[in-house]
């Protein structure tokens, strides 16, 4: 099974119980520019290319006994290659449902962008390496992002392990997020998946105000965030957007977290019938956290993920996991640990668990 990763794929192989990572799914200033360097692809790949499997038919010896086999394996290959390659689902959206065309041409300062990924060092490179280095692997995100809604309206459910820039809106950036891969898998839904209400479900500890401004006076979204009212980004305007905001302050503990949890949901399920739930689900409200200042176990995290999840399934509807913030390096195995705790629970299917 292959999860899309924020630079290549998180690969949980079918022949052992261990999903390996290539970094941790939540992006560190500090690493950015190197981790950058040593994943992406070639500049002059696309984005439609970078997320296609990468495996061609390899060429079989036609007196090896394994012929026959070797031909099936061809086969699928090429099949599933060509099914990915025909593929629609990239296509041009106008600027004013996304980004506005003066906040994507801000893009070219790389000064800009070093505010917007809070990387001071970026101000002081070319405009062209950014573009490559720093912005297209963020696109790339904001692809499996818009991937995963696709997968989750046919299959049920996808993860994203990558995406969730819920700081970042139509016309600004901030908060180490530059576009607004949630806005944009939305307006996906609506144009080409024919549905019409959306759920967003904000368990990151900051509060999503970039969603939250996008949708604003748009009542085809339901926002209900569960935030740490006293850290980054303190949007007050953006909070009057939130339909079922639940405050959990610093110190917050795992059982105090999921009590409100389930009332939320319970609340969320009554007020707002969805075709598509959105579940951001950032790590940043594990205990030690620095930024999110929370005290949840990793347990309660997969407790957490599993609850929503459960919320999803019961009501059917597809559902798309975002893992978003997490700012330790604890977060990629708690991550790992909740993906398959969702599948020994049978809430998803990982061949070989």
């Amino acid at each position: 099974m292959y999860l899309l990763h924020k630079k290549l794929y998180l690969h949980i192989s079918p022949h052992s119980h261990h999903i390996t990572t290539v970094s941790q799914p939540s992006p560190v200033p500090l690493h950015l520019l190197l981790l950058l360097r040593l994943y992406s692809p070639p500049a002059s790949s696309t984005l439609h290319d970078s997320l296609t499997m990468s495996a061609l038919p390899s060429t079989a010896d036609p007196s090896s006994p394994s012929n026959s086999a070797s031909k099936n394996t061809e086969n699928d290959e090429t099949i599933r290659r060509n099914r990915i390659l025909s593929s629609k689902l990239y296509f041009d959206i106008p600027p004013s449902k996304v980004h506005s065309e003066s906040y994507l041409r801000s893009l070219k300062s790389s000064l800009t962008v070093s505010i917007i990924t809070e990387v001071p060092p970026v101000a002081v490179f070319p405009n062209c390496l950014v573009q490559k280095k720093v912005l297209y692997p963020f696109r790339k995100q904001v692809g499996g992002t818009v991937l995963a809604a696709k997968l989750a309206n046919e299959r049920g459910y996808a993860i994203n392990v990558g995406g969730g820039f819920h700081h970042c809106c139509a016309d600004r950036g901030g908060g180490f997020c530059v576009y607004a891969d949630i806005s944009l898998c939305i307006h996906y839904a609506f144009i080409r998946l024919n549905i019409s209400r959306v759920m967003i479900i904000d368990l990151d500890a900051h509060q999503g105000n970039g969603h939250e401004t996008d949708f604003s006076d748009d009542r085809r979204v339901y926002i209900l965030d569960m935030y740490n009212p006293y850290i980054y980004p303190l949007d007050y305007e953006a909070r009057r957007y939130i339909d079922q905001r639940v405050e959990v302050p610093s110190g917050t503990t795992t059982e105090e977290y999921l009590v409100k949890l389930d009332e939320a949901l319970q609340v969320a399920g009554n007020a707002f019938n969805p075709e598509l739930v959105i579940y951001n689900a950032g790590t940043d409200i594990l205990d030690g956290d620095p930024l999110g200042r929370l005290k949840v176990s990793p347990d309660g995290v997969s407790i957490r993920d599993e609850k929503v999840f459960r919320f999803a399934r019961d009501k059917n509807i597809p559902l798309v996991m975002l893992t978003s913030g997490g700012y330790m390096k604890s977060s990629a195995r708690v991550i790992a640990d909740s993906i398959i705790n969702l599948s020994n629970k049978s809430l998803i299917t990982i061949c070989g668990i």
